[in-house]
């Protein structure tokens, strides 16, 4: 935890009361061992997403359904959401979840791996960005992110600190976490660093960076 336990739990004292919908699928998926947003990651997004207004949404990593129901809430109902999911499982979920919703009209889930799908859809079209997947592929998902990102679009990566073990020596972090270590790193690095991109990273949750595009993507334009 990179954030006093403590405050935390105050924290999530303070938190409303979800949509039966959203309460019954986190229940479910607690049961189920399946990892979904943070309370207070939760609120964050919440305040984003009114703040923001966007009208067109990606998420990478729809897992239960859960974060996009929730963004969905947020939205006006011409908005649309599209989440990418690629574990088979999980998808089968995700559909019975997003129906219970009644939110069908709005979320659009789309089968497979990330950079495939995202390399079907036109560019500079979502001007708001939830990658919330495979924590190692951030790196190897930006370059595509990054084209389908209107000029003024948001980019919210969760779990980028890793508990904190993001801070330590590679040599400390156990060997089968060195991948996402490694490429975490590399994944901070670009983004606070990239010319497309004004970013914040944000000790709340597990961590997250907040993105915004400043400008096209030359690539698109020529």
């Amino acid at each position: 935890m990179i954030v006093n336990e403590r405050i935390v739990s105050y924290i999530h004292s303070l938190e409303k009361t979800n949509s039966e919908v959203l309460e019954k699928i986190e229940e479910q998926a607690h049961i189920d061992n399946v990892p979904i947003i943070r309370k207070e990651m939760e609120s964050f997004l919440r305040v984003m997403l009114y703040i923001k207004k966007p009208k067109r949404i990606l998420e990478l990593g729809t897992a239960v359904g859960y974060s996009a129901i929730l963004m969905s809430e947020c939205i006006d109902e011409d908005g649309k959401i599209t989440t990418i999911e690629n574990y088979e499982k999980r998808i089968v979920e995700a559909k019975k979840n997003i129906e219970l919703s009644g939110k069908g009209q709005i979320i659009e889930l789309l089968e497979g791996d990330a950079i495939e799908v995202m390399k079907t859809l036109p560019s500079q079209q979502f001007d708001f960005v939830f990658m919330d997947a495979a924590k190692a592929q951030y790196i190897y998902f930006l370059p595509e992110v990054l084209r389908l990102m209107k000029k003024g679009a948001v980019l919210i990566t969760d779990n980028v600190l890793q508990e904190g073990d993001l801070i330590e020596s590679r040599f400390v972090v156990e060997r089968r976490d060195r991948t996402i270590h490694k490429r975490m790193r590399e994944y901070l690095e670009v983004v606070k660093n990239h010319e497309e991109l004004e970013t914040s990273i944000v000790p709340i949750g597990d961590g997250i960076t907040i993105s915004v595009k400043k400008i096209e993507d030359r690539s698109v334009l020529i």
